[in-house]
């Protein structure tokens, strides 16, 4: 599930959790070995900052397992968190030396790290890896936009609703899993955070998650185990159809 962090780092990329949904999704043998040069692997704590906006950043990377946060903050303390990081997530920009936001894990998170001078030069002369690189950028430039009506023009109960699909249909992505019928996965964000990332007070979050349960559209154990009954109906109330919607 997306908040399990794994307890063994992958020996090679063939046992690698996101091999099918990362950066070198379609590097042959040969071109990871390359990486394999290049690559080491780097584990974090829930709450531990992975880098500070402004600082030099000599790694790029994905995210194997765990989540973290993006979050701006301004001159005058105030902070905004505009984005989430989830497993096969890339970390970092090739060409640019410095990160442009706080990126701090909200739980145990794993990397698979690139040194970047090296994995840039890698980009010139391995197509595979910048063609992948451009298709997520601009997968995750969809996402935002999406994610630009869901807090301008969504309901709360539709925000919460929107949420829960992205990460449900993110958690089957990886685990090859369908996202028709009952879905199953861990929250890992807590309701802080959903707060935080969703522009919501933490009373109005869980009152809205609490509707939720109690309409049927999801199952709870404990506070993070979630059950989707019928993921159709979980899109409905986001306001979305299963034809289209938000990108996972």
């Amino acid at each position: 599930m997306l908040n399990e962090t794994a307890k063994v780092i992958p020996r090679d990329c063939g046992d690698c959790p996101i091999r099918h949904r990362a950066v070198c999704a379609r590097c042959e043998s040969e071109e990871l070995d390359r990486l394999d040069k290049i690559k080491y692997y780097r584990s974090f704590e829930a709450g531990q900052t992975v880098i500070w906006a402004g600082d030099k950043m000599d790694f790029v990377g994905s995210v194997v397992s765990g989540i973290a946060t993006l979050t701006q903050t301004m001159e005058d303390g105030r902070t905004q968190m505009v984005g989430l990081l989830l497993p096969s997530d890339f970390v970092g920009r090739p060409g640019r030396e410095t990160a442009t936001y706080d990126v701090v894990a909200t739980s145990e998170m794993v990397m698979c790290c690139f040194r970047r001078k090296p994995f840039e030069e890698m980009m010139v002369v391995t197509p595979h890896i910048a063609q992948r690189l451009l298709e997520m950028t601009l997968d995750e430039l969809d996402a935002a936009r999406e994610w630009m009506l869901v807090l301008g023009r969504k309901t709360a109960r539709e925000k919460i609703a929107s949420l829960l699909s992205i990460i449900a249909r993110r958690d089957a992505s990886l685990t090859f899993g369908k996202t028709a019928g009952p879905m199953v996965f861990d929250l890992p964000l807590t309701r802080e955070a959903m707060a935080d990332y969703l522009g919501l007070t933490l009373e109005t979050v869980s009152r809205q998650i609490s509707a939720l349960r109690k309409d049927g559209v999801i199952v709870l154990e404990g506070k993070r185990h979630v059950t989707v009954p019928d993921f159709n109906r979980l899109m409905e109330e986001a306001g979305d159809d299963s034809d289209g919607g938000l990108l996972a």
